[in-house]
């Protein structure tokens, strides 16, 4: 171990205006996860979503990377037994978080630390921060969504060679193919990535957590199947409003339409 038994390696953090901080702090071993981090790091995400306090989760690493993987000194521990327990199980944890997760990715997200990457909502990275796939190098099959994810995201072919070559695939380039939303001065990581949250926080929580569920549940499901459980989703959200609530969202509208729009 590279920390004192009184140091934690994930770290969270609860601001008052309802964004909450989740960093992954081993930096000496570059974030590598050994098996109670990963138990930790689950727990974290279920804690939060828990929170009725917290609306946005900004997710991060310490020191030179976002996270490089499992820690493969404890390999055996941390693939073999019980891979179906979602209690332990970090990405599992995250998919089921109704609040949006913002990943703050510097450094490199290597296979593992790739997949918790891709359980995010939306990805801001620092230039030079890079993604690597090494499941094939080192012997070690996907569980966590990365043989799936990323070609969806990112075209098939393209993902094919990140994953079968090991190559990087640079925080520029996985800009330009969608998978990363903005790419930031290193200095500028976390303070983009609040912004991006601040942002979130201004819109209504009730709707923002809707939004995030039917776009995620869709993106399951092909394109007709997801049009018909958004309509239904819908209906079943105006048929829940009170005539009170409707009139709230009228006079917001007024108000809004009101103002002079801001300059971009």
């Amino acid at each position: 171990m590279d920390r004192s038994p009184l140091e934690k390696l994930i770290l969270v953090t609860r601001e008052s205006n309802g964004i909450a901080f989740v960093k992954i702090n081993r930096p000496k071993s570059l974030n590598s996860l050994t098996k109670p981090m990963m138990t930790d790091l689950a727990q974290a995400f279920k804690s939060l979503d828990r929170d009725d306090s917290v609306r946005v989760i900004v997710l991060s690493g310490s020191g030179r990377a976002f996270c490089s993987g499992v820690d493969l000194t404890a390999a055996e521990d941390v693939f073999k037994g019980d891979v179906k327990d979602v209690e332990s199980d970090p990405v599992a944890q995250m998919e089921r978080c109704r609040k949006p997760i913002i990943g703050a990715i510097a450094g490199f997200a290597i296979t593992a630390g790739f997949e918790i990457a891709l359980a995010c909502d939306i990805l801001i990275a620092a230039k030079g921060a890079k993604f690597i796939d090494t499941h094939a190098r080192f012997g070690i099959f996907p569980s966590w969504g990365l043989s799936q994810k990323l070609g969806r995201i990112i075209g098939v072919n393209k993902a094919r060679e990140v994953s079968l070559t090991a190559m990087p695939l640079t925080a520029e380039e996985a800009e330009r193919r969608g998978l990363v939303n903005q790419v930031v001065e290193g200095d500028e990581l976390l303070k983009k990535a609040g912004e991006v949250a601040e942002a979130i926080l201004k819109n209504s929580q009730d709707l923002v957590l809707r939004y995030k569920s039917v776009i995620n549940d869709g993106l399951k499901l092909d394109l007709g199947q997801a049009l018909a459980l958004e309509k239904e989703r819908a209906h079943a959200y105006y048929n829940g409003m009170t005539k009170e609530q409707f009139q709230k969202m009228q006079e917001f509208i007024a108000g809004r339409s009101s103002k002079k729009p801001s300059k971009l």
